[in-house]
């Protein structure tokens, strides 16, 4: 399936924003009094960590929508399960990029803070869920469970966003807004640009992945349809010939 020209000019409004980004970040913006140049991982650790959320969030909603019977279909499923795939590799770079910022702010690569441990094991989640979508079984059937285990996953979506709230880590808080009235921001002049477009960066690219990481999926779908209804109708002619030439049935 070929890509249309909204998702061609998607791709290039990513790269082309991308490309601003690693000027804005390695080049405009200063670094920072305490950070030094460590400040700069933020501008990747934040909008990727965002993304985390947005691609897990349509996993959820995709998973909803395909568990209530009004809008129950199969693509929803796809969507669901291809927004995941997409989640997983933003939640990989998520924990990446802060135990890269963690080395450098913390002198560890990594250490079991609330944040980052409820990140990994959401990884872990997902991991799981993706492996899960492998099992065979009737369709109907599979995209049930599939969205009730993506639904359970996601209840570590609100824990690792709250982790730093509930408990003492050595996480920071939100590094953007204030998390109670989203005002206030905690960084300024271009060191608040530059994580706002991060964060744009980023989207773009996600919505870019999960189009093309749907199309394949339907495809997949479609292939796998094609070989089912192939298997049975082999399977029909066996019998029917089977039928024909077996005992009973000899020709003259």
């Amino acid at each position: 399936m070929k890509s249309g020209v909204g998702t061609r000019i998607l791709g290039v409004a990513a790269v082309a924003s991308l490309a601003l980004l690693a000027v804005m970040a390695l080049v405009i913006t200063p670094p920072d009094v305490n950070q030094q140049d460590a400040v700069r991982l933020i501008y990747i650790h934040v909008p990727v960590a965002t993304c985390m959320y947005v691609a897990f969030g349509v996993t959820a909603l995709g998973s909803i929508l395909y568990l209530w019977r009004r809008t129950r279909d199969r693509k929803w499923d796809l969507l669901a399960g291809a927004s995941a795939e997409v989640g997983v590799v933003f939640t990989g770079l998520t924990l990446v990029t802060g135990s890269i910022w963690g080395r450098t702010t913390w002198g560890v690569w990594w250490t079991w803070d609330a944040r980052l441990t409820s990140t990994a094991i959401l990884f872990v989640l997902f991991l799981g869920y993706l492996a899960l979508r492998r099992v065979g079984g009737d369709p109907d059937a599979r995209a049930k469970r599939n969205s009730i285990a993506a639904l359970a996953a996601c209840i570590d979506l609100p824990i690792v966003h709250k982790s730093v709230e509930w408990w003492r880590t050595l996480h920071q808080k939100s590094s953007l807004l204030d998390e109670e009235t989203f005002l206030h921001p905690h960084i300024h002049g271009s060191m608040y640009w530059t994580v706002m477009l991060g964060i744009v960066s980023m989207l773009l690219l996600l919505s870019w992945l999960l189009i093309q990481r749907y199309r394949l999926a339907k495809l997949e779908d479609r292939f796998e349809d094609e070989g089912l209804e192939r298997a049975i109708a082999e399977r029909r002619a066996e019998a029917l010939t089977g039928t024909g030439t077996g005992p009973g049935t000899g020709m003259l």
